[in-house]
């Protein structure tokens, strides 16, 4: 494909490597032809760069393999992970994961993403119903349209929430964002 096609979430193949689009913009200068500046994360390495495509550059685009897995323990700086079809477990890095780890509760299902039979990361489901296990008091008498406060949820993940939202009480974060979506039923 054309590096003017190049999207956030991509995953596009840089000197051999599979890497994935953390962020692009198309510049065009003054001077010259236009440009895509791109921060890419190897997803073998974990290491992020810049790279910049001419315009009219073509690239390859990755189509990585999704399978089902289900998210079991945490092992150190490891998270285990089991195939639900024939319960071979996998063992990926925090630092492969990133962010993604603050959305993992035992027993939730995510899509592991594998690149000529390794995995490279996970796609979580859309929400995560997490419990509050610290934030302020709420007030009384204040209503949704009032300011959000920081709460801390089971895992670690900081979310604004409603003032009147308390300790124990699980809501449903979206995994994409990691904002707050509204009260979770149990």
């Amino acid at each position: 494909m054309q590096a003017t096609n190049i999207r956030k979430g991509q995953i596009i193949e840089v000197g051999g490597e599979p890497c994935r689009v953390m962020e692009f913009r198309h510049v065009t200068p003054g001077k010259g032809n236009a440009v895509v500046q791109t921060r890419l994360r190897n997803l073998r390495s974990g290491s992020s760069f810049e790279q910049r495509f001419r315009s009219t550059e073509n690239v390859e685009r990755v189509m990585l393999e999704t399978q089902e897995f289900e998210y079991l323990y945490q092992d150190g700086a490891d998270y285990v992970f089991m195939n639900t079809e024939n319960y071979e477990q996998v063992h990926l890095s925090d630092e492969l994961l990133g962010d993604v780890v603050h959305y993992l509760l035992p027993n939730i299902k995510v899509g592991v993403e594998l690149y000529q039979g390794s995995p490279m990361g996970i796609n979580p489901p859309s929400s995560v119903n997490l419990k509050v296990v610290e934030t302020e008091p709420s007030l009384k008498g204040a209503t949704a349209a009032s300011q959000n406060k920081p709460a801390t949820m089971e895992t670690g993940l900081v979310v604004q929430v409603p003032p009147f939202i308390e300790i124990g009480e699980l809501i449903s974060v979206d995994t994409s964002d990691g904002k707050y979506l509204g009260r979770a039923k149990e």
